[in-house]
């Protein structure tokens, strides 16, 4: 996968590099930095290691020419609306009940997956339609190979504005428990990767491949995504939940709000975010509890540490700084960071984690922070922290 990681760091070996160039106009992008971008695709023929990374680059798009894209409507099954366009997926922690012989209700193993979600394939397809596109999109912008451009555009045209193929814009049947309900807000999570399909619908414009007819049918589906996300029963209890979800589900909002011109909902959502997630989810000293309860303590907090990052990044749009806020008893994203950050350099995790855990994957949030947090306490702790990781997932 192309991470958001990946992209920052090109941006640092940009400006280490020393190139100013800009083009007239940034891509359209909102969690990526279009003005860095723009930087990056001047320099690609005048740096050798930035040449290096997008050759990188150009052959992860390559290779995404060749994959294998299914649709909502290729399962087997059927959701309980008897429509296939709808979205559907099983609770992945959630398991057949010992104690009755029809084994429901399923009952919850935190952090167990059960591997019975993979007879609902949805999931992994529109991850893998996330993943495939981001490169494709990314390819084409920083080389103009209009190949990955036409694919990616066929892709997105597949699975949102084709009728035989598209998803209806709801997730009403995601992350079901068998014997309890045929969908929950709990699985809204799932489109996530959505607002990076958001931005690579951005790095297009302006290719061959992407029409005005193209941006305005893509416009309409996150629309009414939107619309539903807001208005549905599952939509609302994902917006009141007070852990990762609820992260992330302003994440979506904010993203999808900027991405079809609600600039204001944007906003609000951003700036409610202050004390709905940082000063409800974060505390004075750093931890993040309703995180720290889960069997994979580690995993989550990193989690929903990426969320709010995101929102800071999507702030930025609307002028709302979460970046710097901080609570009257010191509640911030930085704090968040400083509490977890001596985690990785040895010191013994005193809550629950039940896999292994990849300090990378708190190192990558870290580099994307350093670009806001430049003082001399922040640089100290990024001068432990190892460079940036290959492309490759």
């Amino acid at each position: 996968m192309i991470r958001r990681s990946t992209v920052v760091l090109l941006f640092l070996l940009l400006a280490h590099a020393g190139v100013l160039a800009s083009y007239a106009k940034p891509p359209r992008v909102f969690l990526l930095d279009g003005g860095e971008l723009q930087k990056l695709k001047d320099a690609k023929a005048t740096d050798a290691t930035l040449k290096a990374w997008l050759a990188e680059i150009d052959k992860k798009a390559t290779k995404a020419l060749k994959v294998e894209i299914g649709y909502v409507v290729t399962k087997t099954g059927l959701p309980p609306s008897g429509d296939k366009h709808d979205y559907m997926s099983q609770a992945p922690y959630f398991w057949r009940n010992p104690d009755t012989a029809t084994g429901l209700p399923y009952v919850r193993r935190d952090g167990e997956r059960n591997p019975e979600i993979k007879n609902f394939p949805d999931h992994d397809q529109m991850d893998k339609m996330v993943v495939t596109v981001e490169q494709l999109a990314l390819g084409h912008y920083l080389t103009g190979d209009e190949r990955y451009a036409a694919r990616a555009a066929e892709i997105l045209r597949a699975w949102f504005v084709q009728p035989a193929t598209k998803m209806k814009p709801n997730l009403e049947y995601a992350q079901a428990v068998p014997g309890q309900n045929t969908g929950r807000g709990t699985g809204i999570i799932e489109s996530r990767g959505l607002t990076r399909v958001v931005d690579a619908v951005g790095l297009l414009q302006g290719s061959k491949a992407w029409s005005d007819k193209d941006q305005k049918d893509i416009q309409d589906w996150f629309s009414s995504y939107l619309d539903w996300l807001i208005g549905s029963k599952n939509g609302k209890a994902e917006s009141n939940a007070k852990n990762n979800h609820g992260t992330f589900y302003d994440v979506q909002v904010a993203g999808f709000a900027l991405f079809v011109g609600r600039k204001e909902l944007a906003k609000s959502t951003i700036e409610a975010a202050k004390k709905k997630r940082i000063d409800e989810q974060v505390t004075p000293d750093g931890k993040q509890p309703l995180e720290l309860e889960r069997t994979k303590a580690m995993s989550y907090s990193t989690m929903n540490l990426d969320g709010l990052l995101s929102l800071a990044k999507l702030g930025e749009s609307v002028d709302v700084d979460l970046w710097e806020y901080k609570s009257a008893d010191g509640r911030s994203i930085r704090r968040a960071i400083e509490f977890f950050f001596p985690f990785t350099g040895g010191e013994k995790w005193p809550y629950k984690q039940i896999e292994p855990f990849d300090n990378e994957s708190f190192y990558r949030l870290m580099r994307r922070a350093a670009r806001k947090y430049k003082d001399a306490a922040f640089q100290k702790m990024m001068s432990t922290v190892p460079a940036g990781g290959s492309i490759a997932r």
